[in-house]
């Protein structure tokens, strides 16, 4: 601590991301991050805009990334988005930070779950934004009916971190109606892993509900976790407001590459979907092997599975991955602190796993 911090910073609990060892023949399934390489159009756009020696650097990248929303209104236009709906920026996370700021500091505190994605609790600390987190039930399920009160806003995961689980579109819809006068902003960060192409997707409400918004990333079903690219969808009154923060902060947020990536990503449909079947592949087959090893496991439409072993305490397991090589992610929290958080990786990944998980077990 020092005497020339602002007061504010004393009061933070910063964010702990989760960890990234430098660890050789490592096994890791605790951040979320897409166990498949992106679209080869990524590395051909990135190395297009470094031709010519990289004299494109030399200039600032569009502020507005107009081409990139372009992309994104085109991959939802069945849902009649714009590029004026859509809102850009540096992942998902400071898409989230500006949410916060633009859209949810109120006199009423907002609402979210009391098991969520923590980064919510860091922004309204940062932010001075009062808050109420609202009990899960108990197999962890969002009930619409607990969000029945005033409030400034509200927010939530869908499928929720770290748990899994997702909330089907009729009941979001029920809340949005409900709460008319209040944001309601869902946090899309898993969706892609949760079903077919605009079943699950709360972009389908979009220009249904104008206090709705929907955030999404590319880092996870687009592998573009190292790129740092989000986007918010909802109506332009809304996007003017987040846009305003943004042109407050930071008019530069996407890079060149980010920007050529981004786009090549959107359109490699056909990449897109087999990895992220694969990857749905993948978690069922593992959540059936950690079944038979007496694990309970929840219902997961994400590229992670939430676990616990009635026998087992859960920092000794996670310990004894690590002792052999494999890091999955356990947070020490109420309720959940006998949970294990385990990101889908490949099948040989998954079943390196299954073989350590047994051992440990015997």
């Amino acid at each position: 601590m020092s005497r020339y911090w602002s007061p504010l910073v004393h009061r933070l609990t910063p964010y702990v991301p989760g960890e990234q060892p430098k660890l050789p023949n490592l096994v890791k399934l605790n951040t979320n991050e897409n166990p498949y390489p992106p679209s080869p159009r990524v590395v051909a756009a990135i190395a297009d805009e470094l031709a010519n020696g990289g004299q494109a650097l030399r200039l600032y990248p569009d502020p507005n990334a107009d081409r990139l929303k372009e992309a994104i209104a085109a991959r939802f236009a069945g849902f009649g988005i714009t590029p004026q709906q859509v809102f850009v920026g540096n992942g998902s996370d400071e898409v989230l930070a500006h949410v916060f700021i633009a859209l949810l500091r109120h006199e009423l505190p907002i609402l979210f779950p009391d098991i969520t994605y923590s980064f919510y609790l860091v922004y309204c600390g940062l932010y001075d934004v009062a808050w109420t987190a609202v009990p899960l039930d108990e197999n962890f399920a969002l009930q619409v009916d607990d969000y029945a009160g005033a409030n400034g806003g509200i927010i939530f995961a869908n499928p929720n971190a770290p748990t899994g689980c997702l909330l089907p579109l009729a009941s979001i819809e029920r809340l949005l109606a409900v709460h008319s006068q209040s944001v309601v902003v869902v946090d899309e960060a898993y969706i892609d892993f949760g079903g077919d192409f605009g079943t699950d997707s709360a972009i389908a409400l979009v220009n249904r509900h104008p206090n709705l918004l929907v955030v999404h990333t590319l880092s996870k079903s687009r592998s573009l976790a190292g790129l740092r690219v989000g986007y918010a969808v909802g109506h332009p009154d809304l996007i003017e407001a987040l846009e305003r923060v943004k042109n407050s902060f930071n008019s530069y947020p996407l890079d060149r590459l980010a920007i050529a990536g981004a786009v090549a990503a959107l359109a490699d449909e056909r990449h897109f979907e087999t990895t992220r079947q694969a990857v749905i592949h993948s978690r069922e087959t593992l959540c059936l092997a950690l079944r038979s090893l007496a694990f309970e496991v929840l219902p997961s439409a994400a590229n992670f599975i939430f676990v616990r072993h009635p026998q087992r305490d859960a920092g000794d397991l996670a310990a004894a991955l690590r002792q052999r090589g494999i890091i999955v992610r356990h947070f020490r929290l109420p309720r959940i602190d006998q949970h294990l958080r385990i990101t889908i990786g490949t099948d040989a990944q998954c079943e390196l796993l299954v073989v350590a998980l047994r051992e440990i077990l015997n």
